[in-house]
C-alpha cells in the first residue's frame, strides 16, 4: 500500500475539502470490499476475497464519529458475515434500482445531508448513489463506464485495501 502523503499529493484542494466534509460514507460491497472475483467449488460453495487492511480503517473512522453502512445487491451470505465482522450495518439482496432509494432513506433516517456523504463503488448499479453523493469515489479497477462519475479514483484496487485507502485519507484530512 502507497503512503497516505502520496495519495495526497495527488488530490485538488477543493476535493481535500469535500474530504473533510465527509459524516457517512456508504459502500457497494462487491468490487469494492472484494477483488470482484467469486471463487465457485464443487459443492457450489461461493467465497472471496477482502483485505483485512480495510478493518482497521473502518474502526478509524469510526472513532472519529463517521458513520458507515454497506448498500450491496449481493444475496450470497458472505455480505452479511463481512459486515458484521466489521461491524458496519448493512442491506444486501437489493436489486439495482432500489439502491438509490436505500441510499435517499439512509440520508433521512441520519439527517445528513447528500454533500456530507461520500459513495465508494466499481459498477453501472453505482452511478445513481455516486450522482447523488457530495463525494463520489470508485476503485481503480472499476467498471470503464463508472469512472466519469467519480471525483476520486482509488490507486488500490478492490479488495486489496481501496477500502483503506480512503479511511486513511479522511483520517489524515480531520486530524
Amino acid at each position: 500500500m502507497k503512503i497516505v502523503s502520496e495519495y495526497l499529493s495527488n488530490i485538488s484542494p477543493s476535493l481535500k475539502q469535500k474530504f473533510r466534509e465527509i459524516e457517512f460514507i456508504v459502500f457497494d460491497f462487491d468490487g469494492v470490499f472484494t477483488d470482484n472475483q467469486v471463487y465457485t467449488d464443487q459443492n457450489g460453495i461461493e467465497s472471496v476475497v477482502s483485505s483485512k487492511f480495510d478493518g482497521f480503517g473502518l474502526q478509524k473512522l469510526k472513532s472519529m464519529g463517521i458513520e458507515l453502512f454497506i448498500l450491496s445487491t449481493e444475496k450470497n451470505s458472505v455480505v452479511k458475515k463481512r459486515s458484521e465482522k466489521l461491524g458496519v450495518e448493512f442491506i444486501q439482496g437489493l436489486n439495482s434500482s432500489e439502491k438509490l432509494k436505500e441510499f435517499i432513506k439512509l440520508a433521512e433516517k441520519k439527517q445528513i445531508p447528500h454533500k456530507s456523504i461520500a459513495y465508494m463503488g466499481n459498477d453501472i448499479n453505482d452511478i445513481e448513489c455516486l450522482e447523488k453523493c457530495g463525494l463520489p469515489i470508485v476503485v481503480k479497477d472499476s467498471h470503464p463506464e463508472i469512472l466519469k462519475f467519480a471525483e476520486y479514483i482509488t490507486v488500490t484496487k478492490g479488495g486489496h485495501g481501496a477500502v483503506r485507502e480512503v479511511c486513511d485519507i479522511i483520517e489524515a484530512l480531520k486530524a
